[in-house]
């Protein structure tokens, strides 16, 4: 068996370094196989966000109260809150620490948020009295609204290197949040649609940086342009 060496310097202090190569080897050269992974960010995750936020909204601006219906509740808890618990976890596996933290996160939230509203669990019904919701129970909402305001002002923050569009879509967050929190304190109509517009502006903005992410040239036209997606949105 024929063995030819190849010496190659390794650095400036290194001259002896030297790396064999059997030529004569029957065993063919092959590369290792890389798997390509869809991103789970724009196919569960951001659609599932925007989608909740423009039912909650609509539903909101309607009714002016933070009260959902049966309909935003299905929403919320079956394509917000297990899309995006999904996603989280797809994201761990993809090694994307913050998107994994964001969705997980916001598919938490939304659980509870339904659960809270579900009309079996009756957590308004032991808050009414002559058939009014008392206080407490909105001022319970407007705490947990708050809680995830900050929250979300916290993701925002880790977010600004990433999008335009993803920064938007946290910023507006926050406003749609706080807005609603307000509302649920002081049951001020006018902060419930404020609140619901914001929301409707964020679920765009979750499209918008959703579609951005699987229009590609293979799969619709070229002239399609998304400008202010600045920077790859893989964190």
């Amino acid at each position: 068996m024929t063995l030819s060496t190849i010496a190659e310097e390794a650095s400036t202090k290194d001259d002896d370094h030297v790396q064999s190569v059997n030529i004569d080897s029957p065993t063919p050269q092959t590369q290792p196989c890389k798997r390509t992974f869809g991103s789970p960010a724009a196919i569960l995750g951001l659609m599932s966000l925007g989608t909740v936020f423009l039912s909650f909204s609509i539903l909101t601006l309607v009714s002016g109260s933070v009260d959902p219906s049966d309909l935003a509740v299905v929403t919320i808890t079956f394509y917000g809150g297990i899309s995006q618990i999904i996603v989280g976890v797809w994201e761990i596996s993809l090694r994307n620490t913050f998107s994994a933290t964001v969705f997980a996160a916001y598919g938490g939230f939304e659980f509870v948020y339904s659960v809270i509203c579900l009309p079996r669990v009756a957590l308004a019904a032991a808050h009414t009295v002559d058939g009014v919701v008392e206080r407490p129970f909105y001022n319970a909402i407007g705490i947990y609204l708050a809680i995830w305001s900050s929250i979300t002002f916290l993701l925002l923050l880790g977010a600004l290197q990433t999008t335009i569009p993803y920064v938007a879509t946290h910023a507006f967050t926050v406003c749609a949040l706080t807005c609603l929190s307000l509302n649920a304190f002081t049951g001020n109509p006018h902060l419930a649609i404020v609140g619901s517009a914001l929301g409707i502006i964020t679920s765009f903005s979750a499209y918008y940086s959703a579609i951005s992410l699987f229009w590609a040239q293979h799969t619709s036209f070229t002239f399609i342009p998304f400008p202010l997606m600045m920077a790859p949105f893989n964190v």
